[in-house]
């Protein structure tokens, strides 16, 4: 039955594709018969309603189909080499060992799992008795042991059609150099656990020459997670013998089979080792004279200069124009580092190796906060197949009689203008609400979604499962969509990279105001090429100066209106190849809240048995259409809904009115134009 089930869908494709293709000739018979009388355009208008119909239910045919008969949708691979992209992803740092895990996989259909460790977690762990605990929770003791586990793992994966992505730190290493029992975490894995035959001769004898360095020449350490009892140091990503390792460990995983990795631990602390001294001379000479740096920086020699600090991230209340340097220095290296070892190298020896990263942005934290925050434009998405921001404990609470939703929106627009459309994902930390979590990604560009796929918890596991197979039957909708706005908030960068971080605060007002009041708006950094483009919907470009503007006043009166709660956000995107399609999203984040906690502050929620969404009725949409266009139809989507609905609408004056039905987290409204 499967089988036949399989082969109807595939007709089913077939016949849709001829279905569109008769659509897009009725509107070419309509343009050609525009000019000529009314009965003949009437009936070429009949005709387009009847073969939309015939698609629609087509639509619902396949769909009835899938339901009943367990067979999933194909949705075809992207050409073979198009840019990396993908909408859905499930990352996990536990409980990917158990016997339901890759089950979960084959229901959810991610393009991509990232799961399992190939850096310093691993080589510094995996042979340890702590090898089960945090932070990697590795199934099974020893290094050649769960390296044969992960290529196992990694081969069943791939045999869903899933791209796999491993962890990799990239310098922050658990173990102590000597003790009582000897070596122990890392310093047990270079001294007696490193297989010339596998990763090459050691390119030093001793690991401490490979740590970062206090004035006095002694490592940087911590007791800060006390794995095992053990201390924690930090690798330095500026000395070429480190870099030796990383491109060994690279070697290593692409060999267990992983597509890529994502690298995290991307921090560089006040490491005074002559590898940073070096380089943050080079650094100076290559963005200064002699004569300003003797009058920015009072530097008189540089070349015999000691510094005694070369910070990274600090408060921006105590930056200097030194600091600031120090701190560009820090991030533009990690990047030369990460470009060398998981780009270069990486895809030298898998060309298409995915490279990504994971950073920190809470709620816009600069300066004290993103790995990113001083790279240039041109820096920030060059060779990154995908970002990862976590925004920390900032958005995975919600106190909506007090306005806040718990929301990442600006986070993930930012990010949308940031990487040029590329990929990201949020890192919300959100067991409670996953289903505002994978909304508000989807609705804003990105991929969902970053911790927690809680696969375990039946229920979290049967909404996960139902959204990500709404993604993936809209694909179209969501791969490679691009942001439709009315109006561009800029995110003002170039004063940040100046030290200057005051507009943050008016930023974010700004940006809130616009989503309280539904504005159709997107954001881009105010160093980006694309800052001041206006493609798309004609957009009214705001920056950040002063304090106190009013956005709305700058708005255009004739921008698209919305008559919803102010639980509800609403953005806009197009499909990748579609100009004739302009599809609305609209997430609500009303629920019924759990008690506060002891101390008064919101409560994150036990899991997603308190996530408890009341749903939302009589949204109301007037949307101004672009010049030259009316609607064809009006449709409504929602993870919840088996087929979609077609909705009544209204066209005057260039703008298109439209009630939704009753949706409970997430809906869209694909209006199609012609």
């Amino acid at each position: 039955m499967a089988s036949l089930a399989k082969a109807c869908t595939a007709d089913v494709v077939r016949v849709m594709a001829c279905l569109l293709a008769d659509c897009q000739a009725c509107l070419n018979s309509l343009q050609r018969r525009s000019s000529q009388n009314a009965a003949a355009s009437m009936n070429v208008l009949s005709q387009l309603r009847r073969t939309l119909s015939h698609w629609l239910l087509a639509l619902a045919a396949v769909s009835r189909m899938e339901a009943a008969e367990g067979v999933r949708a194909t949705v075809p691979s992207p050409a073979a080499g198009a840019p990396f992209a993908f909408t859905r992803l499930v990352a996990h740092w536990a409980e990917y060992g158990g016997a339901d895990y890759v089950d979960f996989v084959a229901d959810a259909q991610p393009e991509l799992a990232q799961v399992g460790f190939y850096g310093a977690h691993f080589w510094s762990l995996a042979h340890t008795p702590q090898f089960s605990g945090y932070p990697a929770h590795f199934p099974v003791r020893g290094l050649a042991e769960q390296g044969a586990w992960f290529e196992n793992l990694n081969k069943r994966l791939h045999k869903l059609d899933v791209k796999v992505v491993g962890h990799f730190n990239v310098e922050f290493l658990v173990g102590d150099p000597d003790g009582p029992e000897g070596p122990r975490g890392f310093f047990k894995f270079y001294r007696d656990l490193w297989d010339e035959a596998l990763l090459g001769p050691k390119p030093v004898a001793d690991p401490l020459e490979l740590l970062e360095k206090n004035a006095d020449g002694s490592p940087i350490s911590q007791s800060g997670y006390g794995i095992g009892g053990m201390r924690e140091y930090w690798a330095c990503l500026r000395n070429p013998a480190w870099q030796t390792i990383l491109k060994a460990w690279v070697r290593h995983g692409l060999r267990r089979g992983v597509d890529g990795f994502i690298t995290n631990y991307f921090y560089r602390h006040n490491c005074l080792c002559r590898h940073c001294q070096a380089g943050f001379r080079r650094h100076l000479r290559q963005r200064f004279t002699p004569a300003e740096l003797k009058s920015k920086f009072g530097i008189v020699d540089l070349e015999r200069h000691v510094f005694t600090e070369i910070v990274s991230w600090h408060p921006a209340a105590e930056t200097t124009p030194l600091r600031l340097e120090m701190l560009r220095f820090s991030q533009l290296s990690n990047q030369e580092v990460f470009h060398e070892v998981f780009v270069k190298y990486a895809r030298s020896l898998k060309p298409d190796a995915i490279a990504a990263q994971w950073n920190h942005i809470g709620n816009f934290s600069q300066i004290d906060g993103d790995e990113r925050c001083m790279l240039p434009d041109s820096a920030w998405h060059s060779g990154l197949s995908y970002v990862w921001y976590s925004t920390g404990d900032m958005a995975n609470r919600s106190d909506l009689k007090a306005g806040q939703l718990g929301e990442a929106t600006l986070q993930a627009r930012y990010l949308r203008g940031a990487m040029a459309g590329g990929p990201f994902t949020l890192g919300k930390y959100e067991g409670t609400r996953i289903r505002a979590a994978i909304a508000e990604l989807a609705a804003n560009g990105g991929a969902p979604m970053g911790f927690y796929t809680k696969f375990t918890d039946p229920v979290a596991r049967r909404e996960i499962v139902r959204y990500y197979q709404f993604l993936r039957r809209h694909d179209s909708l969501y791969h490679k969509s691009r942001a439709y706005a009315e109006a561009r908030l800029l995110f003002p960068r170039q004063a940040i990279q100046r030290g200057d971080v005051s507009g943050l605060q008016e930023f974010l007002r700004m940006g809130r105001t616009m989503l309280d009041a539904h504005v159709l708006f997107d954001i881009a950094p105010d160093d980006s090429p694309a800052s001041l483009k206006r493609d798309g919907a004609p957009r009214i470009v705001l920056e950040v100066k002063g304090k106190g503007a009013e956005p709305l006043t700058k708005l255009s009166a004739k921008r698209s209106r919305f008559t919803a709660p102010p639980t509800v956000r609403v953005s806009a995107s197009r499909p990748a190849l579609d100009e004739h399609e302009i599809d609305l999203h609209f997430v609500n984040y009303d629920r019924a809240e759990p008690a506060p906690e002891a101390n008064g502050k919101p409560a994150v929620g036990r899991g997603i048995e308190d996530e408890k969404p009341r749903p939302v009725d009589g949204v109301q949409a007037d949307l101004a259409l672009p010049a030259k266009t009316t609607v064809a139809s009006v449709e409504f989507i929602a993870p919840e809904l088996a087929d979609p609905q077609p909705l009544i609408f209204t066209v005057e004056r260039g703008r298109a009115r439209f009630t939704l039905p009753q949706f409970l987290v997430y809906g869209v409204a694909r209006v199609r134009l012609r």
